[in-house]
C-alpha cells in the first residue's frame, strides 16, 4: 500500500473540508512524523490514529538531516515540516504538503509533493466523493479561509470530471 507522509497542513485542510473520514477510505497509507503530531495536531483532533493515521518516529540520522536543512533552504518551514521532509526521506515516499516553501524544499532534495487537490482527485477517482461533493468541500475549505489555489482547484476537478468514462454522481460540474 502506498505510503504518503504529511504535514500539518493538509491534515487541516482535510478538516476544513470535512473529509478526514473519507481522506482514510482512501486506499492509501498516511503517516506523520510523531513529534509534528503531538505538537500540532493531537491537541485538536486526537482520534486520528483510530482512523488510521501512522504516528512515526523519525530515527536520529533523520532528525539529524532536518536540522541541517534550515542551512540549506532558509527558516521558512517550520521544524516540523522539516521532520516531515525527513520521515519522507527516510521513508523513501512521497511528501503531502501545500506548504510553498517544504514544496521548494522537497523538490530541491529529490522528493515528490502532493497536495490537497490531489487528494480531493484521489477521492473521486476512487469513487469516495463525487465532482459536486469535491467542490463543496473546496467551498468549506475557502470559507474556512485555507489557502489553496482555489481556480486551479477547480479547473482540475472539472477536467477530471469530464475525463471520467463513468460519471457516478449524474450531476454535472458547475
Amino acid at each position: 500500500m502506498l505510503l504518503l507522509i504529511s504535514d500539518a497542513n493538509i491534515l487541516i485542510d482535510m478538516e476544513a473540508g470535512e473529509l478526514m473520514v473519507t481522506l482514510f477510505r482512501l486506499p492509501m497509507k498516511f503517516g506523520i512524523p510523531d513529534v509534528l503530531y503531538v505538537e500540532e495536531i493531537a491537541p485538536d483532533s486526537p482520534d486520528l490514529e483510530v482512523l488510521g493515521l501512522a504516528v512515526m518516529e523519525v530515527t536520529p540520522a533523520f532528525v539529524d538531516y532536518a536540522l541541517q536543512l534550515p542551512g540549506k533552504y532558509g527558516e521558512a518551514p517550520s521544524r516540523n515540516d522539516y521532520l516531515a521532509l525527513a520521515l519522507a526521506k527516510q521513508e523513501a515516499c512521497d511528501l503531502l504538503t501545500g506548504d510553498q516553501a517544504l514544496k521548494a524544499a522537497a523538490h530541491g532534495e529529490g522528493v515528490k509533493v502532493m497536495g490537497t487537490v490531489w487528494l480531493l482527485g484521489e477521492m473521486v477517482k476512487h469513487q469516495l466523493l463525487s465532482i459536486e461533493q469535491a467542490l463543496v468541500a473546496l467551498d468549506r475549505m475557502k470559507a474556512r479561509k485555507r489557502r489553496l489555489p482555489w481556480t486551479e482547484a477547480e479547473r482540475l476537478l472539472r477536467e477530471l470530471w469530464a475525463s471520467l468514462p463513468d460519471r457516478i454522481d449524474g450531476s454535472s460540474a458547475h
